[in-house]
């Protein structure tokens, strides 16, 4: 577990940029750190919010696991990242993210090194990825580069509080999906990060997949290019005071 900041009210979208900063290099040092015992594979960060999504500690946190093995979804993107590589010899990420941009419908924010967007497909209600050149894993990326990084994080993780949940309320889990830590070069990898939807029916009621949702492909109760635009008109929060 590692906490965000030494005070109990303190959650990603009211943390200042330098503040958010700290943390990311936090997180990179953890993966490196974790990423050379021999036996781990996988280094995963994420984070839980609300007792309703199994938080049991109310002081803002993530988690940080080390697998020997890859986890599901990580593994099936490992897989699709590969094949699409071996048959295009591109990047797929890349080459989604770039179709996102040249339409601009389901853009929420971007940076020089990073873009906020809304898939197409559901079950995903944000994703951050690199802009320009794959990134493979945080540690990769720049030092000027954590800065934009840590400007997305704030973006997709303040819109998305301020317009689908409130602020104490937010139940909305994140990860961060990086390269592989067995060795190899991985160079079919993308960095990027998972902003699941919250899934309530209300403040106080979770909402569980079932029917289609659960044995078929999760549904949208809206359509990406409506979400995204609701997210773009929200705006970044103001910082609250720290005194």
């Amino acid at each position: 577990m590692m906490c965000f900041s030494p005070r109990h009210d303190f959650t990603v979208p009211r943390m200042s940029l330098p503040e958010l900063r700290v943390v990311v290099n936090a997180w990179v040092e953890q993966y490196v750190a974790l990423g050379k015992t021999p036996w781990i594979n996988h280094v995963e960060i994420f984070e839980n919010r609300g007792e309703m999504m199994g938080a049991s500690n109310p002081h803002p946190h993530c988690q940080i696991w080390a697998n020997a093995s890859l986890p599901n979804l990580p593994a099936r993107e490992l897989a699709s990242f590969r094949e699409y590589q071996e048959q295009k010899h591109s990047c797929l990420l890349c080459d989604y993210l770039k179709l996102e941009l040249q339409l601009n419908l389901r853009v929420v924010c971007q940076n020089e090194a990073f873009a906020v967007v809304v898939p197409f497909l559901g079950g995903v209600a944000i994703r951050i990825a690199g802009v320009e050149q794959a990134p493979y894993s945080l540690r990769s990326i720049s030092l000027a580069s954590r800065s934009a990084i840590s400007s997305a994080t704030s973006c997709a993780a303040s819109r998305f509080v301020t317009t689908i949940c409130s602020r104490r309320r937010s139940r909305t889990p994140w990860d961060f999906h990086q390269k592989p830590t067995d060795g190899s070069a991985h160079e079919e990898w993308h960095l990027h990060a998972h902003y699941f939807p919250p899934l309530l029916r209300s403040a106080t009621i979770q909402k569980f997949m079932v029917g289609y949702e659960l044995l078929g492909s999760p549904q949208r109760d809206v359509t990406p290019e409506s979400a995204a635009n609701r997210l773009r008109e929200t705006g970044h929060i103001h910082y609250l005071d720290r005194s």
